[in-house]
C-alpha cells in the first residue's frame, strides 16, 4: 500500500474515533463508582500503613533524614 493510501486510511480512522460517542449507561456507572467494596476493608485491615492518613493525625515523612525529622 502506498503512502498515500495509508495516510488516507489512517485519517479516516482517526476521524471515526475522534466524532464516535457510544452511549454511556449511566446506571451502571453509577453502581460501579458508588459500589462499597469489602475487599478494600480487608486489604486495609491487612496494611494499614497504606490507609489514608485522618485530618488529624501527624504527617510523617518516611524518606526524610533523621536530621530533617528532628527539625520538623
Amino acid at each position: 500500500m502506498g503512502r498515500g493510501r495509508q495516510k488516507a486510511k489512517h485519517t479516516k480512522v482517526a476521524r471515526e474515533l475522534k466524532y464516535f460517542s457510544p452511549d454511556t449507561n449511566y446506571g451502571a456507572l453509577e453502581r460501579e463508582l458508588g459500589h462499597h467494596d469489602s475487599q478494600l476493608d480487608e486489604d486495609l485491615a491487612k496494611w494499614p500503613e497504606y490507609d489514608a492518613p485522618e485530618a488529624d493525625d501527624e504527617y510523617v515523612d518516611h524518606y526524610a533524614t533523621e536530621d530533617e525529622q528532628k527539625r520538623a
